[in-house]
């Protein structure tokens, strides 16, 4: 019985500490490059695979796929964006295919593997903004509210 408690136990660790991009493509990418090397100089990591992630500013379905304007955050030891105000500024990933824009939708999390196809011009509200672009080679939607499912407490004091 310890056995296959210390197996469940080891499992729901491994799981909860799991990267959310694959091995291959976190190998394909390396860790050498910084979200803020990429948004600072795109053109000198042209054609590279970088690993980013943030919140959905906005979701659009077109012929030749799905773009996703996204709030770039820094991501944890996981590979998940952080909460926090700071960002290296806006980026906007094409997926092949189609993705479902209620599901994909403004303020969910999202972490790519993607190429860098460098910059565009683009409009965002008034103005025009220059949003790094990528090509997604791995796209997930994350729940930042994911974590190791143990919760502690006496087991007197209810909420009702």
């Amino acid at each position: 019985m310890k056995l296959l408690m210390a197996s469940i136990l080891v499992a729901l660790l491994t799981a909860a500490c799991s990267h959310v991009v694959s091995r291959e493509m976190r190998t394909l990418a390396g860790n050498d490059i910084t979200a803020r090397q990429v948004f600072q100089n795109p053109d000198a990591y042209l054609g590279k695979l970088v690993i980013l992630g943030g919140m959905i500013a906005s979701t659009r379905n077109a012929r030749e796929g799905t773009y996703m304007e996204i709030v770039e955050k820094e991501l944890d030891y996981r590979g998940m964006p952080k909460a926090t105000d700071r960002s290296q500024g806006r980026f906007i990933v094409l997926h092949d295919g189609y993705l479902d824009r209620a599901i994909f939708s403004t303020g969910r999390y999202v972490t790519v593997a993607g190429v860098v196809m460098g910059r565009q011009v683009r409009p965002l509200g008034e103005m025009d903004y220059s949003y790094l672009m990528l090509k997604s080679r791995e796209t997930h939607l994350v729940d930042r509210s994911e974590g190791i499912p143990v919760t502690f407490g006496i087991g007197i004091f209810h909420s009702f």
